[in-house]
């Protein structure tokens, strides 16, 4: 028994729990509230995708007659598909390994359309391992039986999503109440079946819902409604990012026959005061809650009590969760963008909010961006060690709106300092702070990827996007990172207000060259959508746009609009994204841009060797004093001896720098040696007090002359490009 049952509506990710649950659970263990959460999504899909799941569907009554090829063949197949269904789950939760054999073999599993891109496999698959190549087959299989539950089964049914279309800009709650209210979907059925169970297990006196996106608001209504209508005394709550941007002026009463209480924003004191029982004869404190007071909504912010801050809202507790039968995935054989749905990644959060929180398309307005709270590395490793020790997982992903560079570092000192092996990603901005230094670094401490917004790459759109970088700035730190050998994904935007049909295809041009010269790895293209709580949103008339205005009783978040150009720039979508594709798999750099689309589109006026010519190298004897500088490796051997040449003799010093990968020898004058193998010494990357170039200098300037020459000697700058030093 416990006091809160948490639980994550179907459906997010297959390979991971969505972390909300998680961080709330950690922060209620801090005030010794119990609760259990469930991620119902990944039960509800493995109780799909098994034997008896696989027996249900098939054995439903179908007119072969009426449905499609692919259908008629997936259940000619059907005896195929429940016979493998189980051991493909096993071997995609990493429990069945040695399948994978089987699987490539390509006469294991039965294939229906989604195998029709496998024409040519070493496009396909790269260079990928034979796990990753099978996991990607397994994948295809997976979404075959998916298409074949959408055209027979349930229609809203999706891996990552349900009935999303219902959630999506729903600025009336009719379509959803109705459907709520219909009769229980195949898949409703599994889910509220396995709801009961856990209530009959837990008996909670409140269940919250952590809703995330529109796919699972329809779900979590569905469950609330069981709920009120088979344990009447449980009180329910929704939260989470699809009420936070979307449910702030609801209007509609018939909300709350569902739910009694949906709070917004940070969840941590609105829910506390929820739980926490008022003295009868005081009022009722509430913090960003909606609730039905005097028979109407009403919206409640009467506490004086301040949001508790970052260091004290505890570390993500993922307990409960079956962190052992989530499904890895690869839907794209690229091995950036599998980060998204394969492997388990513990999730964490740098800082609160953003520290640029300018960008015009975002919801700068609402406080999780607006309000910027970073977390000190120290804490955040402590949590990062605290996870490890409760999960066995060592993959972080630091969900961050942009981290900052700064903690970044920091966080990658700290790693380093307590010999931590984890590896992690994170999301950015492309600041020129990305030095190849702080690239190598993070590298170093175990980052494996970024992703960040390019959005338009057109200098003029950056600009009015308030972006804060330009094309010419992204391309030298994708090259920053993908030379110390981070991947790097970029989100790409089309349709901004005043976009031109030339600037959109320029910003392919950009794309493709970014690609074809090696750095950038993934991309994904979506239009621009404008929000009510972003810059555009609130002032379409500055940027050129007309809003559709609603009545809003329900959601609020997609705001329909005229862009005045007039230019339909849903047409660009498929030529956009495939190209995309092949670029992403390495291929048809030389096409011309035209062939990716087929209605007539200007020509490219961006020249083809424009990224080329960004990545020239600069002249890099920059000396700035305030520059901190570490040394990663200060254990050089190192061996005196004396050169003759011309009856001339010095006294020299061999240092031999021992890498991971390789091995570094350099040649000093032996006083000079002794006083950087001092140095090394004094300020390695255990030495929390980092050490500025300025310092440096005066110090060796007491014993030598000239510290810059020697700074910029080819000895020290071949330590500077191999690691040993880091300038940061």
């Amino acid at each position: 028994m416990k006091d809160l049952l948490l639980i994550t509506p179907p459906f997010t990710q297959l390979n991971t729990p969505y972390p909300a649950t998680a961080y709330i659970k950690g922060f209620l263990n801090t005030k010794n509230i119990s609760s259990y959460q469930m991620d119902l999504g990944i039960e509800v899909i493995l109780k799909l995708f098994s034997r008896n799941g696989l027996h249900k569907i098939f054995d439903k009554e179908i007119d072969t007659k009426d449905i499609s090829e692919n259908s008629q063949r997936i259940f000619a197949l059907r005896n195929e598909y429940i016979k493998t269904i189980d051991q493909v789950i096993l071997f995609l939760q990493n429990q069945n390994p040695t399948l994978a054999r089987q699987i490539f073999s390509m006469n294991f599993l039965p294939e229906a359309s989604r195998f029709n891109q496998l024409d040519d496999m070493e496009f396909a698959f790269g260079n990928m391992g034979l796990q990753d190549k099978a996991k990607h087959l397994a994948t295809l299989y997976l979404e075959d039986i998916s298409d074949y539950i959408v055209e027979n089964i349930d229609s809203d049914f999706g891996f990552s999503r349900y009935a999303e279309r219902l959630g999506k800009s729903a600025n009336s709650f009719d379509e959803l109440y109705g459907k709520i209210n219909s009769k229980e979907t195949f898949i409703d059925e599994i889910t509220l079946k396995i709801l009961d169970e856990k209530l009959a297990l837990i008996q909670p006196k409140l269940v919250c819902f952590s809703v995330p996106f529109p796919g699972n608001l329809y779900s979590s209504f569905r469950c609330a409604k069981f709920i009120k209508e088979n344990y009447p005394d449980i009180t329910t709550a929704m939260g989470g990012g699809f009420p936070n941007t979307e449910l702030r002026e609801i209007k509609d009463k018939r909300v709350f026959e569902f739910f009694d209480f949906i709070t917004l924003d940070d969840g941590e004191l609105p829910l506390e005061l929820i739980i926490n029982k008022e003295e009868l004869n005081s009022e009722r404190t509430y913090k960003r809650t909606f609730l039905i007071e005097n028979e109407e909504i009403t919206y409640k912010n009467n506490s004086t009590r301040h949001d508790y801050r970052q260091v004290q809202v505890g570390t993500p507790d993922y307990s409960d969760l079956k962190l052992n039968q989530y499904i890895s995935v690869i839907e794209v054989a690229n091995p950036m963008h599998s980060l998204w749905s394969d492997g388990r990644w513990n999730k964490l959060t740098m800082a609160h909010g953003c520290y640029w929180g300018k960008c015009t398309f975002c919801d700068i307005s609402l406080d999780y961006i607006r309000i910027y709270e970073p977390v000190s590395a120290k804490i955040l490793v402590d949590r990062m060690e605290e996870i490890i020790a409760k999960t066995g997982e060592t993959g972080f992903h630091f969900v961050d709106e942009a981290a900052p560079p700064a903690l970044m570092r920091e966080i990658a000192l700290e790693i380093l300092r307590r010999n931590l092996v984890v590896t992690w990603w994170t999301n950015i901005r492309f600041e020129k702070s990305f030095t190849q230094d702080l690239c190598f670094l993070l590298k170093l401490s175990g980052c494996v990827a970024v992703s960040g917004g390019l959005e338009v790459a057109s200098d003029r759109l950056l600009k009015l996007i308030d972006k804060g970088v330009s094309v010419d700035q992204v391309a030298k730190v994708t090259r920053n990172f993908t030379e110390s050998g981070i991947m790097v994904h970029a989100y790409l935007m089309y349709g901004y207000p005043t976009q031109t049909i030339q600037e959109t295809i320029d910003s392919l041009e950009m794309v493709r060259q970014l690609f074809e010269m090696g750095i950038l790895q993934s991309g994904f293209w979506h239009q621009f959508a404008m929000t009510a709580h972003s810059p555009v949103g609130i002032n379409p008339e500055e940027y050129g746009v007309i809003p559709v205005k609603q009545e809003i009783l329900f959601a609020n978040n997609d705001i329909d609009f005229i862009d005045k150009t007039g230019i339909d720039h849903s047409k660009f979508s498929f030529g956009l994204k495939k190209s995309l594709f092949n670029y992403m798999h390495g291929i048809n750099f030389e096409l011309p841009l035209q062939d990716w689309f087929d209605f007539k589109i200007p020509r490219t006026t961006v020249h083809p060797d424009y990224i080329h010519d960004c990545l020239l190298e600069e002249n890099d004897l920059k000396f700035n004093t305030n520059s901190k500088v570490t040394f990663l490796d200060k254990n050089a051997i190192k061996e005196d001896f004396i050169k003759t040449k011309k009856g001339n003799s010095w006294e020299l010093s061999r240092l031999t720098f021992h890498l991971k990968t390789n091995i570094i020898k350099i040649e000093l004058d032996q006083e000079k040696a002794n006083w950087l193998m001092r140095v090394m010494h004094e300020n390695s990357i255990i030495n929390p007090k980092k050490i500025i170039l300025g310092q440096l200098k005066t110090n060796f300037e007491e014993r030598f002359e000239d510290f810059e020459l020697f700074w910029f000697s080819k000895p020290i700058q071949q330590l500077k490009e191999n690691g040993v030093i880091l300038i940061l």
